[in-house]
């Protein structure tokens, strides 16, 4: 094996180590969305959706 794969896959590890608990933590004790902010998201992106088809109608 190369020592890159090596030194990537230990980096890998790591991360999975460091961040899932925090991960975790975050999910728990995030607040919960309603459903005028799940609206303010999903129009926007509704939005930018059809604009891409709009584009790829163009071309």
């Amino acid at each position: 094996m190369d020592w890159m794969q090596i030194v990537s896959a230990l980096a890998l590890g790591m991360f999975v180590i460091f961040l899932f608990p925090r991960a975790k933590d975050a999910m728990q004790n995030s607040p919960k969305g309603s459903s005028s902010d799940w609206m303010g998201f999903i129009i926007p992106i509704v939005g930018i959706i059809l604009f891409v088809m709009l584009l790829i109608e163009l071309v």
